[in-house]
């Protein structure tokens, strides 16, 4: 015996709704019990909707969502109605959802149940009336939420086709504006392929009811076919065969203006009593309402895509082993245009420039001004300047425009922060000048992240006299550049050493390996990596990682990825097992500030290292080395550190040059000496170490192996 005979000799029926196409069906008992003829049925989820009380229906969308979210049974009572919105029994109804071909369905049970009587009342006596009226308010109520939610013109019409009114159900509907003074369908539900081909384009002026309604203002209710052919028997005989039996055309009308007509059509006899009118006119207004500021958001959406489109660079794809990666994600509201951007721009000598930048502000002015800046930065780096003129005429540049637009206004200048990489493909050389921005950083080949320290000036517009002194760095086979805007790293409540902290987990957790395993190339693990940190910042995982200020505001976010590939020359892919970890950095005279710096950078490179007192002793001989550059020679220090070998073997090694002949000699200091210790440390803390002269200055080194530490 089949379920579908035992459930039907206990009188329970089956039902099926398929999210995916929108129909629900019901087999004969089902069918029976909402009040069909007792056989299996398909029906348009608003047909469906229409056999049941509005007040019950909306319960059980709430019902079902809740159990499909805790996967677990929905069961709720559900009043079946006839075409007058009168009650005829009362069903219990059990769902369950589940996933079939990928699209959500829900599958349930239907059986009578006792109609519950309300005190005092018996269920022979209710009053219809009242029921239809709550049933009606039940109706606008659910059905205002849908239209207020649908964001584009396609979603609008999408719910229009799914409304299903109290006691009157409509077969057809049809929506129509006016535009170049023809009248033209932009959605329509209940018709087959080509059957509203007729109606989609009308004149203005044609004997039409949505024609008439858009002239006029005034809505049109024709309750049977002898009205509609009466008032308007040319298009009578273009609708007759559909056989419907009442239509109804409503003006659409937003902030006094008739923006089109609504057409509902009805294959029953619908009187039109007051009510029912009074629902088609709530019902036409929500729609027009709905459709006007769809059609506003998906013209700002247009206009956003537009500017973002103009203002947005297309990247480079075939730079000469080399690959990038780029993102915008405006937060801004409104437009959703704001004042970050990122430029990549090829110069005369065949190099690459890259830029990103930062406007002040998140409205139309800093739009306006991070257009204007990214033209003029184009144009000065297409002339050949160098990275530090390119900014300093750029400062000048807003500084003049800042000058302008404020005098005389009570406007406030705008300031930029900008970073601007020229890169020679060949070398992986990067020659940096920062105007206030975030500092790049490097993940290296074993996949640990540095931030790599750049000298830079004063934010663009500031002052146009400001000088960009410029930073040089190698970008080594295997490594991966990273440069963004602050809203990466502070957008969540971060400021810059937690924000930092979040990218590193989500760059150090990234593994470049995997894509090349799976014959993926280094373009898309750099893609993939791009889409993680706007995750990280903007996805469900930034919820739970939120930093420590209490001003948690959003803020644009541009992002550069610049890997340069790890080939060995003559083409062939290096196979290294073991990568070496290398950084370098140069202290100036005039910068004794960055030993501090110095220090933090071997502290993240011996960040594995397990042995804490050797991390320890590397960092106090560096702080010793450069700081005897710099108070005992009259040039620059420039720190090489690099970590080589297999984990448990491995050895790092640090080299401080300068560019005096003078070599180190040991001394005998005092007790209360401030100096003269610096070699004696080397040899109590080194593993290895010396002094290499060279053609024009020494070069220091000392040498720590893993071996030697502690167990």
């Amino acid at each position: 015996m089949r379920t579908e005979d035992v459930l039907a000799a206990v009188a329970t029926g089956l039902w099926h709704w398929d999210n995916a196409t929108r129909v629900v069906t019901f087999d004969a008992e089902a069918a029976r019990l909402i009040g069909l003829p007792a056989a299996r049925v398909e029906l348009s989820e608003s047909a469906a909707r229409g056999r049941f009380h509005a007040v019950d229906w909306v319960e059980l969308q709430g019902i079902i969502s809740l159990a499909v979210a805790e996967d677990t049974l929905a069961e709720s009572r559900l009043r079946v109605v006839d075409g007058e919105g009168r009650v005829l029994r009362t069903l219990r109804s059990r769902t369950r959802a589940g996933v079939q071909g990928g699209e959500h369905v829900l599958v349930g049970t239907l059986e009578e149940v006792p109609a519950p009587i309300i005190q005092g009342t018996t269920a022979s006596r209710t009053s219809v009336t009242g029921d239809w009226r709550r049933n009606r308010e039940a109706f606008l109520l659910d059905a205002g939420r849908a239209l207020a939610e649908a964001r584009s013109t396609a979603e609008v019409l999408r719910v229009a086709a799914g409304l299903s009114m109290p006691g009157f159900v409509p077969s057809g509907l049809a929506v129509f504006i006016p535009q170049a003074g023809r009248v033209k369908v932009i959605g329509h539900h209940g018709y087959g392929p080509g059957e509203a081909a007729p109606f989609l384009d009308l004149p203005l002026d044609a004997g039409y009811p949505a024609s008439e309604v858009i002239r006029t203002g005034r809505a049109i209710y024709l309750p049977a076919p002898e009205d509609y052919e009466r008032r308007f028997p040319e298009a009578w005989r273009a609708v007759a065969h559909f056989g419907r039996r009442s239509w109804a055309f409503l003006p659409l009308i937003n902030a006094g203006q008739t923006i089109g007509a609504w057409m509902a059509g009805f294959s029953v006899p619908v009187s039109f009593t007051p009510d029912e009118r009074s629902v088609l006119t709530t019902v036409a207004r929500m729609l027009a309402q709905a459709l006007s500021r769809a059609s506003v958001h998906e013209s700002e959406r247009e206009l956003t895509v537009g500017l973002q489109r103009s203002m947005m660079p297309t990247l480079q794809p075939d730079i000469p082993g080399m690959s990038v990666a780029a993102r915008y994600v405006p937060t801004g509201g409104g437009l959703e245009v704001g004042g970050d951007w990122y430029d990549m721009i090829p110069l005369p000598t065949g190099s690459i420039a890259l830029v990103i930048g930062d406007v002040q502000g998140h409205d139309v002015r800093a739009a306006g001004l991070m257009g204007q800046l990214r033209i003029a930065l184009r144009a000065y780096a297409s002339e050949g300047h160098h990275p530090d003129a390119v900014l300093s005429r750029a400062s000048r540049f807003l500084a003049g425009i800042n000058a302008s637009e404020t005098e005389g206004d009570d406007v406030e200048p705008r300031f930029a922060t900008c970073l601007y990489i020229e890169v020679d493909p060949g070398t992986g050389r990067l020659t940096i000048a920062r105007a206030g921005h975030p500092d790049p950083a490097i993940r290296l080949a074993d996949g640990t992240m540095l931030i790599r320290p750049t000298a830079g000036g004063l934010p663009l517009g500031i002052d146009p006299d400001t000088d960009y002194p410029t930073t040089r760095l190698v970008l080594e086979p295997g490594e991966t550049m990273l440069v963004c805007t602050d809203g990466l790293i502070e957008t969540g409540g971060h400021d810059l050493e937690t924000g930092w902290a979040r990218l590193r987990r989500i760059i150090e957790g990234h593994s470049f390996e995997s894509y090349e395993r799976q014959g993926a190339g280094i373009s898309e693990a750099l893609e993939s990596l791009a889409d993680a940190l706007v995750q990280a910042v903007h996805g469900p995982s930034s919820h739970y990682t939120t930093g420590p200020l209490v001003d948690r505001r959003e803020d644009d976010i541009a992002v550069l990825l610049l890997a340069r590939d790890g080939a060995a020359p003559g083409g062939a892919v290096a196979a290294l097992p073991h990568p070496v970890r290398r950084t370098v950095l140069t202290i100036a005279q005039a910068e004794p500030e960055r030993i501090a710096e110095a220090r933090q950078q071997l502290r993240v490179l011996l960040h594995d290292w397990p042995d804490e007192d050797q991390v320890d002793s590397a960092v106090l001989m560096v702080s010793e080395m450069v700081t005897n550059v710099l108070v005992h020679t009259d040039g620059d220090a420039l720190l090489s550190a690099q970590i080589t070998g297999a984990p448990g073997g491995r050895c790092v090694r640090v080299d401080v040059a300068d560019s005096s002949d003078e070599l180190p000699h040991r001394r005998h200091p005092g007790e209360m000496a401030s100096s003269g210790r610096g070699l004696v440390l080397m040899e109590l803390l080194a593993g290895a170490w010396g002094v290499d002269p060279r053609g024009e200055g020494k070069n220091i080194w000392f040498e720590l192996y893993e071996t030697d530490g502690a167990p």
